[in-house]
């Protein structure tokens, strides 16, 4: 039967009543005055019946708004089963309207969960801080790379204002900005809480039910500032070291030219002057290129080299400043092992090591070298002094570029300031290590790590 549910019950209630009277006539018409009890009969079986109808109704009704109960508050979840729907009066087509719906729901909010998901995981792969604050300066979001910087140990940020998070004025004051003027800000600031590290922050405004909210993220900016650092202090140091032997030369070729070319008693005297300033910004040079090429991987093809022979070349070489200075040469053992690189690099580095071994020593001290096989099967090379050793302090920086533990000194005795990094450079291009052990005034050892072949 179609047609609205309405229809179809007063269709029924008529029906019974028409069927009541129907049989309380034909039984006055039958007995007559003798009508009394059939008729009570009669109407306590319609009522009956009526009752029972209305029960199975009500039953049916009931399981009915039960299932659209059902499914409206599966609708919320996404989670509503489908209801099987047999019927096409009024409260099967809601049925049939509500399924749809249910439907259409569940797909926008699978939907909404999966782009919140991946927006969740960007935001938390990020390697820069994210944070959004609501008109109120309180935390909505901010992702594990912002709480890894500012170190937050709590269970949840969630409710917590920004000075509760970040007791920082800076990022305060930025984001107070972008909430009151709508305008894209960016400031650059050490943040207290992340152990004085440097970050650039871009806040921009950020559109919430609330109102304007704002949303920063954090670049670390902290290695880049010690790499600009590090290049001011390389190009000062550069300039410093060859401003001083060419204004040697400058200064000793003009009293030549003033003059002193006529001075027999100087003019040679002035003449290796200048040779001497010469060739040290020859060694400036020269050392420069070797960290170029040692930096940019551009190594000769690799080859199988003898620690002996490179440790007998550098003896021999440094053996006349040795003599000259006092400095006692000694070779302890020396096993015969090999590792892969290049020879030349090798040599440069130990005799950079052996050259500072004798510049910075003692007079009649000593210097030791050997070689040999360690516990884990490498080459350990060791070069030991009896010298005025390097204070504690400046044993992490002796690796730098241009880096003088005495300035006065190591001009006194030459070098270029930068044979220590090309050791360092040319140890870990062969993958090797290099280790330091110093105690001022009684000397240093420097031990050379390598894998042997």
């Amino acid at each position: 039967m179609t047609g609205s549910l309405f229809r179809r019950l007063v269709f029924l209630a008529m029906a019974l009543v028409a069927v009541t009277l129907f049989a309380m006539d034909r039984l006055l018409i039958s007995y007559g005055a003798d009508a009394r009890v059939p008729v009570l009969l009669v109407a306590l079986g319609s009522a009956m019946l009526a009752l029972f109808l209305a029960f199975s109704i009500s039953r049916s009704l009931a399981r009915r708004v039960s299932r659209l109960k059902h499914l409206a508050e599966g609708m919320l979840t996404g989670a509503a089963d489908q209801p099987h729907i047999d019927t096409s009066d009024d409260l099967g087509t809601l049925e049939r309207s509500l399924a749809s719906v249910a439907r259409e729901l569940k797909r926008l909010l699978d939907r909404l969960r999966f782009e919140n998901a991946r927006r969740e995981a960007i935001l938390s792969s990020m390697a820069e801080g994210v944070l959004a604050v609501d008109p109120d300066l309180r935390v909505t979001f901010c992702n594990t790379a912002f709480l890894k910087a500012i170190g937050f140990r709590a269970a949840s940020f969630e409710g917590l204002s920004l000075l509760e998070l970040v007791r920082d004025t800076g990022l305060h004051q930025l984001l107070r900005e972008v909430l009151a003027t709508g305008e894209a800000q960016q400031h650059r600031f050490k943040l207290s809480a992340a152990y004085g590290r440097t970050f650039e922050v871009q806040a921009t405004p950020l559109a919430m039910p609330s109102g304007r909210g704002a949303i920063a993220i954090l670049h670390d900016i902290t290695e880049l500032e010690r790499l600009e650092q590090v290049r001011k202090d390389f190009v000062a140091n550069v300039s410093h070291e060859m401003r001083t032997p060419l204004s040697g030369v400058i200064g000793y070729a003009d009293t030549l030219l003033d003059g002193a070319l006529e001075d027999k008693a100087h003019n040679r005297k002035f003449v290796e002057i200048i040779r001497s300033n010469a060739v040290r910004l020859g060694s400036i040079a020269a050392d420069l290129l070797v960290l170029s090429d040692l930096e940019s991987g551009a190594d000769p093809e690799p080859e199988v080299i003898s620690v002996l022979g490179v440790l007998e070349a550098a003896l021999v070489t440094v053996g006349a400043e040795a003599r000259e200075r006092g400095v006692m040469l000694v070779s302890e053992k020396i096993d015969n092992v090999f590792v892969m690189g290049s020879r030349l690099r090798l040599e440069q580095a130990i005799l950079n090591l052996l050259a500072n071994a004798v510049k910075f020593n003692k007079p009649n001290g000593e210097v030791r070298i050997g070689a040999s096989l360690d516990d884990r099967q490498r080459v350990s090379i060791f070069i030991a002094d009896t010298g005025v050793g390097i204070p504690s302090e400046d044993l992490p920086r002796i690796f730098e570029r241009f880096y003088r533990i005495d300035k006065a000194r190591s001009r006194q005795v030459g070098g270029t300031g930068l044979g220590l990094s090309i050791v360092k450079h040319v140890v870990e291009r062969m993958n090797g290590v290099i280790e330091v052990e110093s105690t001022l005034g009684r000397g240093s050892t420097f031990i050379l790590r390598l894998p042997s072949v």
